[in-house]
């Protein structure tokens, strides 16, 4: 049990700190949109601007996510888990994470192919910019890692709560 204590305690602070450092990359986000409106208007159109929102908007949401389930801010179905014991929410929750494991998993493996395709052959977007993919792409097999790491995390907490001990299901 104090290995899992000891798992969730790292991974939990080091999703939290990610998650709140990566936050203000909506601030990122606008700052490239405005610059975007503002050459459209009085200079000449920038041909990076639509894709490199793009990029950051992917880097904001896939390394946020694992913080958002951290939080508990996921989307969840409330029709009868709301009324339930928390002995039984972690078991459910228990069960229910290992879908997103296995999910995660089988994301974790295809993102890796494709990283590896567009390492090996300097793989570059169809647009008039034409960037290299895989700065994005290393971006994304981390935020899936991240999130696979933060799921076991939630795994460790059900296993914890299952076995007696009071976890708090959201991070403070």
């Amino acid at each position: 049990m104090t290995f899992l204590q000891s798992y969730v305690r790292v991974i939990d602070r080091m999703n939290r700190w990610i998650g709140r450092v990566v936050m203000y990359g909506i601030f990122v986000m606008m700052a490239i949109l405005l610059w975007s409106s503002i050459s459209k208007t009085f200079f000449l159109p920038s041909l990076w601007t639509l894709e490199m929102a793009q990029f950051a908007m992917v880097s904001y949401y896939i390394l946020g996510g694992p913080y958002s389930i951290q939080m508990g801010s996921n989307v969840r179905m409330d029709l009868l888990y709301g009324e339930w014991s928390d002995r039984k929410k972690a078991r459910t929750d228990a069960v229910t994470v290992l879908f997103l494991i296995f999910y995660l998993g089988v994301l974790l493996y295809g993102g890796y192919d494709s990283l590896s395709y567009s390492l090996q052959y300097g793989e570059r977007s169809p647009t008039a910019w034409r960037p290299y993919l895989w700065p994005i792409k290393s971006i994304m097999m981390l935020g899936i890692f991240l999130m696979l790491l933060q799921a076991l995390s939630e795994l460790a907490k059900d296993i914890l709560r299952l076995k007696g001990h009071d976890y708090p299901r959201e991070a403070n």
